[in-house]
């Protein structure tokens, strides 16, 4: 078996799930691999006038989040605000004696939304002489949501007064209230970059960084306590999973994470996901049959531009052939990416080659369609074949590569795999099987490097194979450092498996070059030359005929009377 070729086992990650196990949910279980954000809140209970940011992910559940907690950090000092002989507010114990202000009656209280003064520091009525106590003294813990704060630049100035005073004023009749409140922030981690930056007392109050993680290692905890964490959300929704219907959400959370030793902690998409599932099986037991039914009818109330740019290549408005050899040219995979949803989408790469002075021009930077990264990929990719083949001598050739019928900027070095194999393929004039799509980025060494959304690029070259009929020699080159990342579909998978498909997985360009070509790229002796018959050879026989090394018996008339004519001398 052709080392190169990916297995079908590979393509998905495989989970051991314990037999007849109860998971149940707890604090301890909802903070899952939040271990830095316990201990700086845990901190945050120790220490006097030092206040916390938690810097939260997309699809976190805050409500549970800020819950658990305060639930594992135990129980609060029971204290109560007390004015003293001398009419001075301090904080004692509840037990004091003296005319009470406030107590803390709650652990922890959240704040969003639209937020008031008197939400904070409570209000007082004059005429009954009653003070009607504020967040700041009624609760040990303030969760403040932090854009709400921004849009009340008021509130936001209070905060950081009192924060500096430790202490506010909440009416003109009562003495000045000491802030016994610890305040935690949550919002982004741009948000809390800008704040350290562009507000000079803010890293003195907010010294301590909880950042939440969005992810589970399955190196550093195991399946049982992803499915604890798991056990908060079915509770909250009050349903059960059979073992089948697990596997596959652990499957799903792989593909949310990206990877197969890694699963996602963004509990939101979890939530939708389930409750939609509840609805399709109509009740609180999900079947795998519900969930799969689940998450292919989410993709399909997104993938919209998906299907109008597959009618296109249905259509044949998008030339992209699948099969037969072509010279120069080369299937490449991009991936169109939405606010909520992305897709793969092939795209044909060509290049053309000319006598020159050795520039590689890239026709989508020249025509501004070229973002900055995917430049520097096309300067990576010349200096590999300078390395290859301009050590002794300049390169008397100019080549032009292209992504053709492309309409929008293209970004990203992920093409620049194909456009190398495109690029000997045009030199070389050896023709590239078109039944074959590659992506990979490449260093100046020729080694093939990881590159983003490999599942989608994968899936979507299968899809446009699989509606034109798949015949056994079709498939995709993908970098051997994307292995970990692949969770592909079950059709791409079944397809693998009855050899309709095949998956390649190279770590240098020699690799992908063969396997395109079907030609022993070659290897270069003590004199930097090629064998005649590799494709190495081929292409540095192009190249010294494009230079004007040429042999003995193509000299010219003139030439070899010169060498004459010196001899008899």
């Amino acid at each position: 078996m052709n080392s190169n070729v990916i297995p079908a086992s590979a393509l998905i990650p495989s989970f051991t799930l314990p037999t007849k196990q109860v998971f149940s949910p707890s604090a301890t279980a909802n903070l899952l691999s939040q271990e830095r954000t316990i201990d700086a809140f845990n901190m945050l209970c120790a220490t006097e006038n030092q206040h916390l940011y938690l810097a939260e992910y997309f699809g976190c559940n805050r409500k549970r989040t800020i819950e658990s907690l305060v639930e594992q950090h135990g129980e609060f000092p029971k204290v109560s605000l007390i004015l003293n002989s001398d009419k001075q507010a301090k904080w004692q114990a509840e037990t004091s004696e003296g005319p009470v202000l406030a107590v803390k009656q709650h652990n922890y209280q959240y704040l969003s939304g639209t937020i008031r003064k008197t939400d904070l520091i409570g209000r007082y009525d004059p005429i009954s002489d009653h003070y009607e106590p504020g967040l700041f003294a009624s609760c040990h813990c303030l969760f403040i949501c932090a854009d709400s704060l921004w849009k009340r630049e008021p509130l936001w100035d209070l905060l950081l007064e009192t924060l500096d005073k430790q202490s506010y004023l909440a009416h003109s009749k009562l003495p000045t209230l000491p802030l016994q409140c610890k305040i935690i922030l949550i919002g982004s981690s741009h948000q809390y970059g800008s704040c350290w930056l562009g507000e000079p007392s803010f890293s003195r109050h907010f010294p301590l960084l909880g950042e939440l993680i969005n992810e589970m290692d399955l190196t550093e905890h195991s399946i049982i306590d992803y499915c604890q964490w798991l056990a908060g959300i079915f509770t909250d929704l009050n349903v059960k999973l059979d073992s089948d219907a697990l596997t596959l959400l652990l499957q799903f959370s792989a593909k949310l994470a990206d990877h197969q030793q890694r699963l996602s902690l963004m509990s939101t998409n979890i939530e939708h996901l389930l409750a939609q599932a509840k609805a399709y099986a109509k009740s609180e037991q999900i079947t795998e049959q519900a969930l799969a039914q689940s998450i292919d009818m989410s993709n399909q109330r997104h993938n919209a531009s998906e299907r109008l740019s597959e009618q296109n290549f249905d259509d044949l408005f998008i030339n992209l052939p699948t099969q037969d050899e072509v010279v120069g040219q080369i299937n490449g995979l991009t991936v169109i990416e939405n606010a909520e949803f992305s897709y793969g989408e092939p795209a044909r790469i060509t290049a053309s080659v000319h006598y020159g002075d050795g520039e590689v021009a890239d026709i989508e930077r020249k025509s501004e369609l070229g973002g900055n990264i995917h430049a520097k990929g096309m300067m990576i990719l010349s200096a590999c074949l300078y390395r290859i083949f301009g050590k002794d001598a300049p390169l008397h050739l100019n080549a032009n590569i292209v992504f053709e019928q492309s309409y929008q900027e293209i970004d990203g070095d992920s093409a620049s795999l194909a456009e190398y194999c495109c690029l000997i393929s045009a030199i070389s004039e050896k023709p590239i099987n078109q039944s074959l799509a590659a992506t990979g980025a490449i260093d100046q060494f020729g080694n093939v490097q990881a590159i983003g959304g490999v599942n989608e690029k994968i899936e979507g070259f299968f899809k446009l194979c699989k509606r034109r009929g798949l015949t056994g020699n079709q498939g995709v080159i993908i970098p051997c450092s994307n292995m970990q990342q692949l969770n592909l579909h079950q059709d791409v998978i079944n397809a693998v498996n009855d050899g309709l498909f095949t998956l390649y997985q190279v770590k240098h360009i020699d690799e992908a070059v063969e396997i395109l070509m079907q030609t022993p790229a070659g290897d270069a002796d003590e004199n930097n030359q090629f064998p005649d018959d590799s494709l190495y050879g081929l292409v540095q026989s192009r190249l010294e005929s494009l230079a004007g090394y040429q042999d003995e018996e193509e000299r010219s008339f003139f030439g070899r009377l010169i060498d004459k004519l010196r001899f008899s001398s």
